[in-house]
């Protein structure tokens, strides 16, 4: 194995607790690699702002990954690098939610619009990103602006259908994959969390196989497949185990900070 010189992992699901915290054991985690000269920074499908509480917490020094990677902020939150999905791409995927019934939401740099407030899973987005959405009456006025399009469903089940169908309508024109088993990700063709990945290696002149992932969802497996070494969280589903070099623990039992004491036991 190549020697360790940049962790990058997932926020929800792997960094944080199922109720989105962050252990004791997770911070002394990343104090440690900072210790070892390891560098660390997270990449997550949440808006920037919905990771500035984590900033401070985990000192992080490093640019981060919003929106799976599409858009790249330094720890002020700076934009070093922004990519929305093209207004064609959006209009395809409002319009193939609404027929399937799916709630929709849709995220700017700086906003998270919505068109009605009594859904399901809004107030556990305000508490995870905490910030409130703006209600509009028109998603489609925002076409133009889009980082992110959400289709939202408390039936798993039919959010995964409509994963199969939305990467087809969209095939070379946008990325859609589920970030939670209830959220279906609409983002940037071409950035993800392996390109960002790869722009981090960059940045800091290493190769990719420098690099360590920690993960439990689809949309990690294209960082998994760029960095030389991976991380699937004991919550993850056997695909995207099958897809990591390792299986840590669950979120719930500090697989985040074993994952991160295997790593530096091999640096």
């Amino acid at each position: 194995m190549s020697r360790i010189s940049l962790v990058i992992s997932d926020v929800d699901g792997s960094l944080v607790t199922p109720d989105k915290r962050l252990t004791e054991a997770a911070i002394k985690a990343v104090k440690t690699l900072k210790d070892r000269n390891i560098g660390f920074t997270i990449t997550s499908s949440r808006p920037a702002f919905g990771m500035r509480m984590l900033i401070e917490p985990l000192d992080l020094r490093l640019p981060l990954g919003a929106f799976n990677g599409s858009l790249i902020v330094d720890p002020t939150l700076e934009v070093l690098q922004r990519t929305i999905i093209s207004a064609s791409a959006a209009w395809i995927a409002i319009n193939a939610l609404k027929a399937s019934g799916i709630d929709i939401w849709l995220f700017t740099t700086d906003r998270w619009l919505i068109t009605r407030n009594d859904g399901r899973y809004v107030p556990r987005e305000q508490r995870t990103i905490r910030m409130n959405p703006d209600i509009v009456s028109d998603l489609g006025e925002f076409t133009n602006d889009a980082c992110k399009i959400v289709g939202v469903s408390a039936d798993p089940d039919k959010l995964a259908r409509c994963e199969i169908d939305m990467q087809a309508a969209l095939a070379g024109q946008a990325a859609a994959f589920r970030s939670q088993s209830y959220y279906l990700d609409i983002t940037p063709f071409g950035k993800d969390k392996g390109t960002f990945v790869e722009a981090m290696a960059n940045r800091l002149g290493i190769s990719p196989r420098n690099v360590a992932t920690i993960g439990d969802m689809q949309n990690d497996l294209a960082m998994f497949g760029k960095s030389g070494l991976s991380f699937a969280m004991g919550n993850a589903n056997d695909e995207v185990k099958a897809k990591a070099t390792c299986v840590t623990d669950t979120n719930e039992n500090d697989g985040f900070a074993k994952a991160i004491d295997r790593i530096i036991a091999g640096a």
